[in-house]
């Protein structure tokens, strides 16, 4: 009996090991916690199924594309690409981070994420008839792994053995290294055509159209001007949940203009449907739209607020000191800024997760202390002592209390008052800098900040250069200083390596502008990429919000948790928004409704 019993237990323990590495076989992928849409629902949210289908979309474009790549570093690539390339699953945009089916019917992924194997749609088809197949999949993972956008390069970077295990199914194994995060990372893989980069050159920019599992492909084009997507008959995901209400359009031009003042009078004269502002006192002018019959829609957020701020280059020698950043962040005067330039409708921005959960606030403690205090020599003591706050003002202008501190701040890095402005005591160098801007707009919103500099003795030329130009010299971090937005989603991950990693900061192409180095930041990335609970995730994105802020890497600006957007009347939209607002592909043309309802 006692061996009887014996045996009856090691067969149980040997069935739960064997479980416990089995995979887990399904449709959808949460970062954390479940999914909330569950098999066999009909539509996201946030769609509206009954859109009618056809019409003509016309948008606007600022600037000019040469390039139909969007994998490269170099060249800039057309709006609307991601109307021709899908990946394996596809992200709901009223959740944190899940995937729903796409490309791949379902998968299997073993309990400690080391492993995923994704089947493939069987109907998946590329935009000109061939069938999608588990070759194409490896091909664009190990091209985008070797030749890819850096980001893809570190992300693809941390898998370990890909392999074909049938003629529908491909498997990805992860290093031990790689975040839980991965596998959704590499589930939002945009898949490429082998047999078209077999006859394309993958490394070099190009104008001609690609193959793509989209449900759209590139009819016409002319650089500078317009490029057209037309939505392809019988494509392959029509009847698909994840597609229900969206892509409803049969053809989609982007328009592109000089400037933004330029595509709005666009807007006015009938040539483009619809306009994101961004301008506070533009949207604020009740006489803009002349009488026209363009509707004015508000549209919120449901994100961290994007951090929309002035970038450091620390790779400069004079924004090296902690002290001096701490200056010059101080003379910001945003209650100014917001009161005479953007008509109040503004908040502050502080925190890199301002408006969520991942916000910094008050003093470290418990579990967030313990991750800080390892790193206590290389972060700034008033961390550990003090909450972070911004320098408020008074709105006035005056800001003598901010410019007292901030010349104090100064003469301790050894900078003095000279005939010529602020000249440091030992090297004898002039403090002038340069502010690089891609827009126009930032002429008037910084003026007010160029202004105080110069009551610091620090002269400051604020230089606007064309869109290819811009993009290639924050590739390369040749800049001291720019406008910068880092988006930030209710899960943070891997990206966050990309934005602050010591790697990243010697990558060129990366986000990590300021240049930053540090180990409580790498480490910090790395816990936060390898967060098995939410309260984990919550705490060391907290920790890492917290370093940021005390070393004033950036001047945090202000923003504004709402779409502003502008659309003449046959343009429809759900009545449901996503977290991120709204977007072209759940948009709908009303007079094909009315049409169709009319003929029922």
């Amino acid at each position: 009996m006692m061996v009887r019993r014996l045996l009856t237990l090691t067969v149980l323990m040997i069935a739960f090991l064997n479980s416990a590495s089995a995979a887990l076989s399904d449709t959808a992928l949460a970062m954390h916690g479940g999914a909330k849409y569950q098999n066999n629902y009909p539509h996201f949210d946030y769609t509206e199924p009954t859109a009618g289908q056809g019409g003509h979309l016309r948008l606007p474009a600022i600037g000019t594309f040469n390039s139909l790549n969007p994998f490269l570093v170099r060249g800039l690539p057309a709006q609307g690409l991601r109307l021709v390339y899908q990946s394996l699953l596809s992200r709901a945009q009223d959740e944190p981070f899940t995937l729903y089916a796409n490309l791949a019917s379902h998968f299997d992924i073993t309990p400690d994420r080391r492993s995923i194997t994704y089947y493939l749609d069987k109907q998946a088809r590329f935009s000109n008839g061939d069938p999608l197949t588990p070759q194409d999949v490896l091909f664009t993972y190990e091209t985008l792994r070797t030749k890819g956008r850096p980001n893809h390069r570190q992300y693809y970077g941390e898998v370990e053995k890909a392999e074909i295990i049938s003629p529908e199914a491909i498997r990805f194994t992860f290093t031990e290294t790689a975040g839980r995060e991965l596998p959704l990372i590499l589930s939002l893989m945009p898949i490429m055509s082998k047999k078209y980069f077999t006859e394309h050159t993958f490394k070099e920019t190009s104008l001609e159209p690609p193959v793509g599992t989209g449900p759209y492909r590139i009819t016409s084009l002319e650089p500078g001007r317009y490029i057209t997507y037309e939505r392809i008959q019988d494509y392959w995901g029509e009847g698909r949940p994840q597609y229900a209400g969206r892509h409803n359009f049969h053809k989609i031009t982007f328009e592109y203009f000089r400037d933004q003042d330029i595509a709005f009078e666009a807007l006015l004269a009938g040539e483009v449907d619809v306009f994101f502002e961004s301008d506070p006192s533009k949207w604020a002018n009740k006489e803009r739209l002349a009488d026209k019959p363009i509707i004015k829609t508000t549209l919120d957020f449901q994100l961290p607020a994007p951090l929309q701020a002035l970038a450091f280059n620390t790779r400069k020698p004079y924004f090296e000191d902690l002290d001096v950043r701490k200056a010059i962040g101080l003379v910001y005067d945003f209650n100014w800024v917001n009161k005479n330039l953007l008509h109040g409708l503004y908040k502050r921005t502080e925190s890199y997760f301002d408006g969520s959960m991942l916000a910094a606030t008050g003093l470290p403690n418990g579990a967030e202390l313990a991750l800080l205090q390892p790193f206590k020599d290389e972060l700034p003591s008033d961390l550990f002592d003090h909450p972070f706050t911004l320098s408020k003002t008074d709105g006035s202008g005056r800001n003598r209390k901010q410019l007292k501190e901030a010349r104090a701040l100064l003469k301790k890095s050894g900078w003095v008052a000279s005939s010529e402005g602020l000249r440091h005591k030992d090297t004898g160098a002039n403090f002038n800098f340069e502010i690089l801007l891609g827009d126009r707009q930032y002429l008037k919103l910084l003026s007010a900040f160029q202004a105080n500099l110069k009551k610091l003795g620090i002269n400051v030329n604020m230089r606007v250069v064309d869109s290819a130009n811009y993009q290639n010299r924050i590739n390369n971090y040749e800049f001291d200083m720019i406008v910068v937005e880092w988006g930030q989603s209710l899960s943070p991950g891997n990206e966050q390596a990309f934005y602050w990693s010591s790697t990243a900061g010697t990558t060129p192409g990366s986000r990590n502008y300021p240049g930053i180095n540090l180990k409580s930041v790498d480490f910090l990335v790395h816990k936060i990429a390898t967060a098995i609970t939410r309260t984990d995730l919550e705490t060391a994105t907290r920790a890492l919000d917290r370093i940021l802020l005390w070393n004033n890497y950036s001047i945090p600006l202000q923003h504004t948790n709402q779409q502003w957007l502008y659309h003449w009347p046959r343009i429809s939209l759900p009545k449901e928004t996503s977290f991120y607002g709204t977007s072209l592909d759940v948009w709908w043309d009303g007079t094909v409704d009315a049409a169709r309802k009319k003929t029922q």
